[in-house]
């Protein structure tokens, strides 16, 4: 069954964190971001709904930097579990996919949990303030790809954050697969 994270809790304050990217290079959060703000993608490599839309991610994410806008992707899944989210086919998935922002491996899942994540794809849109204006979905697709036209959803609410700061108030939420959180000890 698919998961769907609440809505947009507007002004949320983003939390910094430096972790491994797939590039072999540590990544503070807030480095990554744009001038005018930063998307906190919590995806992973296996899930049916991230790869209906990691082409348009990619794309998205790549458009987004000319309006300032900073882009990161984390993957918080439990690796032990679902060996396909493991870092090292973190690393194969992001160069096969031609991801030019850092993939970061959030390996105890402090990370997602600080973000109450719930599912992959999760986007997290901030302002330059690090004030959470966007948490939707990047378009209407779903578990099969989307024509190529589809409303860009994720993309307009950032280009809006971009130039007033702050994020529309009508949003559709994301659906992905949860988090495969670790067991608890």
């Amino acid at each position: 069954m698919a998961a769907i994270p609440p809505i947009c809790d507007f002004g949320w304050k983003a939390i910094d964190a430096t972790l491994p990217g797939t590039d072999g290079r540590m990544h503070a959060l807030f480095q990554c971001a744009g001038p005018n703000g930063l998307v906190v993608a919590f995806i992973c490599n296996h899930c049916p709904y991230v790869k209906a839309v990691i082409d348009r991610l990619v794309r998205d994410a790549g458009d987004l930097k000319a309006h300032g806008i900073g882009f990161v992707a984390i993957c918080s899944n439990d690796a032990s579990e679902y060996p396909e989210d493991s870092f090292d086919a973190m690393k194969d998935f992001a160069a096969a996919h031609g991801f030019t922002f850092p993939y970061l491996h959030d390996e105890d899942q402090s990370l997602a949990r600080a973000y109450d994540a719930v599912c992959t794809p999760d986007f997290f849109g901030f302002n330059k303030k690090f004030e959470l204006q966007y948490r939707g979905r990047l378009d209407a697709s779903r578990k099969d790809s989307g024509a190529a036209d589809l409303k860009r959803d994720l993309y307009d609410a950032m280009v809006m954050v971009a130039e007033t700061g702050e994020g529309p108030r009508e949003q559709i939420a994301s659906m992905g697969c949860s988090i495969k959180w670790k067991d608890a000890a």
